[in-house]
C-alpha cells in the first residue's frame, strides 16, 4: 500500500465522518475490521488476523496473534497455542499470553475491495442510528418541527433534520392532510431503538402537545411562575387546560389567554380550530370540577374520593349543557380531573333522596315494629341503619322530640335483638356453606361477611389471606381508557381499601406466610422516604 494510499485512507475517513456527523475514529475502526476481513480471505479465514491504522500517517500493519491455551482446550491450530508449543517463541509462556507476528500487507482485489466497503457502510450505518438515537432521546416530551416528505397508508413520514420521523394516521388531528414539502409541527412522543434503526414517532393529538404550544406561547408558563397543572383534549374539537399561578399578581387565565386573546388564539390556529377552555386549577377537587363544567352552572357536588366518583347536581336546565354534544364536557372534565363524574338533575337527585327516604323508613317500620311517623323522625334525624339505632350514644336518641329514656331503651333494645337475630342466621348459614372456624374466629369479619366470603368460595384463613385488597374492598381499573368497576366481595358492608389490606396482612402474620419484624422495618423505610 502506497504512502498516497495510506493518507487517502484518512482524509476518506475524516471526509466520511463529517458527512455523516459521527467520530472518524468509528470509520478507522471500520476500515480496520474490513481489511482484517480481507487478509483473512488470503491467508485463511481460521486465522485471527488484525489490522492497526496509524492515526497519523495512515499506515496499516497486519498482524497475526495467536493465543496460548490449555493443552486441551486446543479448537483452532491456526490461532491457539498449546504452552509447550508457545515455548519456541517466548521464555515463559503462560496461558492467556498472545504471539503477534506481524504479516505483508494485502492488496484488496475487486471482491475483497467491495467486501471492505461493505462493511465499512455497516459500521458507519450502525454509527449513524445510534447518533440519532442519542440525539433525539433526549428531546421525547418536546416540539420539533419538520417537513412532509411523503405519506404510506394514511401515515405521515416527516423529515426532522437529522433523520425522519413518522407521524402515524391516528396521531393527526381530525382530517387534516398533507402535501410533500408541507411544514409541520409536532409533539415528540416516543422514541424506540429497532433494528432497522431509532425510530421517532410523532403526535399532534397527544393532550401534552398542547401543552408545549402554551409553553412557547406563554412566557410565564416558561419560566415557571404560571404551570400547567391538568390538560384533556378531543383533539380538533375541544380542550380543557387547568393553569395555576404561583404569582398572586399575574392571573393564570388572563396571561395564557394573552392580549385580546392572541396568545389562546396561536394555540388554537396549529390545532386546527380546536376550541379550549382554560380553566383555573384548584387543590380542593369540588371546586376545580365546578370549573370544570364551565359554561354550566353546578348546584351540588358529592365526592366519594375512596371509589374515585364524583356527583354532580345541576338544575335540570343545565344538563344538556353539563354534558355537552355527544358527553364531550363531562367526559373532559373527567379527564381533568382523574374522576368518574355522574351528573343528575336537581329533580332526579330530589327523587333518590326521596326513594332512600321511603326505604329507610320501611326498614326501621318492619324491623324495630314502629309506625310510620316515628319511622320517618328517625330517618329525618339522620339514621340509616340498624347498627346506628342500637349502638349510638343514648343521648342522641334523646334529643329526639317526643323520645324519653324508656322509648330510648326500647328502640336500642329492639334493634339489638334484630341484629342478633340477623347474626345468628348469618353465622348459621356460613357454617353450613363449610366457613371453618380458622375463619370464623378472625377478628374484624362479622357474619353477615363470613356469610358473603362463603358465598364466594372464600372458607378458610388460608382462602382469605390469598385474597388482593380490592377484591374484597373493590377498586377501580381502567380498560381501553374507561375506568371499570371491580365489584368487592365485603364492598357492601363499606370496608376501605385500607382495611382490607390490614386484614389480609393480618391473616397472612397469623398463618406465619409474613414475618411481622420485616413487616416493620419495610414501613419504617417508608416512612423515612415519606419524610425526606
Amino acid at each position: 500500500m502506497t504512502s498516497a494510499n495510506q493518507l487517502e485512507l484518512l482524509q476518506t475517513a475524516e471526509a466520511v465522518a463529517r458527512e455523516k456527523m459521527i467520530d472518524p475514529e468509528l470509520v478507522v475502526q471500520a476500515m480496520e475490521e474490513s481489511l482484517a476481513r480481507a487478509a483473512k480471505s488470503r491467508y485463511g479465514a481460521e486465522m485471527d488476523i488484525r489490522v492497526a491504522i496509524d492515526r497519523k500517517t495512515g499506515r496499516a500493519t497486519f498482524t497475526r496473534v495467536r493465543t496460548v491455551v490449555e493443552d486441551d482446550a486446543v479448537e483452532n491450530y491456526q490461532a491457539q497455542l498449546t504452552v509447550a508449543q508457545a515455548k519456541q517463541y517466548m521464555k515463559d509462556p503462560e496461558v492467556g499470553s498472545e504471539i503477534i507476528d506481524e504479516v505483508p500487507p494485502v492488496d484488496l482485489g475487486r471482491i475483497a475491495a467491495q467486501s471492505a466497503k461493505q462493511v465499512i457502510l455497516q459500521k458507519v450505518r450502525e454509527a449513524e442510528r445510534d447518533r440519532q438515537f442519542e440525539e433525539f432521546k433526549d428531546r421525547k416530551g418536546t416540539i420539533i418541527n419538520g417537513v412532509v416528505k411523503r405519506e404510506e397508508y394514511g401515515n405521515i413520514i416527516v423529515d426532522i433534520g437529522r433523520g425522519e420521523a413518522i407521524l402515524r394516521r391516528n396521531e393527526k388531528i381530525g382530517r387534516e392532510s398533507y402535501r410533500p414539502n408541507d411544514r409541520i409541527r409536532s409533539y415528540i412522543k416516543d422514541v424506540r431503538r429497532e433494528a432497522r434503526g431509532p425510530q421517532v414517532f410523532l403526535s399532534r393529538t397527544d393532550p401534552q402537545f398542547m401543552a408545549e404550544l402554551f409553553k412557547m406561547e406563554v412566557p410565564e408558563i416558561y419560566d415557571g411562575i404560571i404551570e400547567i397543572k391538568a390538560v384533556a383534549r378531543d383533539p380538533g374539537s375541544r380542550a380543557k387546560i387547568g393553569v395555576i399561578s404561583y404569582d398572586s399578581s399575574i392571573d393564570p387565565v388572563g396571561a395564557c389567554v394573552g392580549m385580546r386573546g392572541s396568545r389562546v388564539q396561536a394555540v388554537v390556529n396549529e390545532l386546527q380550530g380546536e376550541k379550549i377552555d382554560i380553566i383555573p386549577w384548584n387543590e380542593d377537587q369540588a371546586t376545580f370540577l365546578v370549573n370544570a363544567l364551565q359554561p354550566a352552572e353546578v348546584s351540588k357536588v358529592v365526592i366519594d374520593e375512596e371509589a374515585g366518583k364524583i356527583e354532580v347536581v345541576v338544575p335540570d336546565e343545565q344538563l344538556s349543557l353539563a354534558i355537552g354534544r355527544r358527553g364531550q364536557n363531562v367526559r373532559l372534565a373527567s379527564q381533568l380531573t382523574g374522576l368518574d363524574i355522574d351528573i343528575l338533575t336537581e329533580e332526579e337527585e330530589s327523587k333518590r333522596r326521596q326513594a332512600e327516604f321511603a326505604e329507610r323508613t320501611k326498614l326501621f317500620m318492619e324491623a324495630l315494629d314502629l309506625d310510620e311517623f316515628f319511622a320517618q323522625l328517625l330517618v329525618s334525624e339522620g339514621f340509616t341503619n340498624l347498627e346506628e339505632v342500637a349502638y349510638v350514644d343514648l343521648d342522641e336518641l334523646l334529643s329526639i322530640e317526643g323520645v324519653d329514656e324508656s322509648t330510648a331503651a326500647e328502640l336500642q333494645a329492639r334493634a339489638r335483638d334484630v341484629i342478633e337475630e340477623q347474626n345468628r342466621k348469618a353465622l348459621e348459614n356460613a357454617r353450613a356453606l363449610g366457613v371453618e372456624d380458622s375463619l370464623i374466629g378472625f377478628e374484624g369479619l362479622t357474619p353477615q361477611m363470613l356469610e358473603a366470603l362463603a358465598k364466594d368460595d372464600v372458607k378458610t384463613l388460608e382462602d382469605f389471606a390469598t385474597l388482593a385488597d380490592w377484591e374484597i374492598a373493590g377498586g377501580w381499573t381502567t380498560v381501553n381508557g374507561e375506568r371499570v368497576k371491580d365489584e368487592g366481595i365485603l364492598e357492601k358492608f363499606e370496608v376501605s381499601l385500607e382495611e382490607a389490606q390490614h386484614m389480609v396482612m393480618t391473616a397472612r402474620i397469623q398463618l406465619g406466610w409474613v414475618d411481622p419484624t420485616e413487616l416493620e422495618g419495610a414501613d419504617e423505610e417508608t416512612d423515612e422516604e415519606a419524610e425526606a
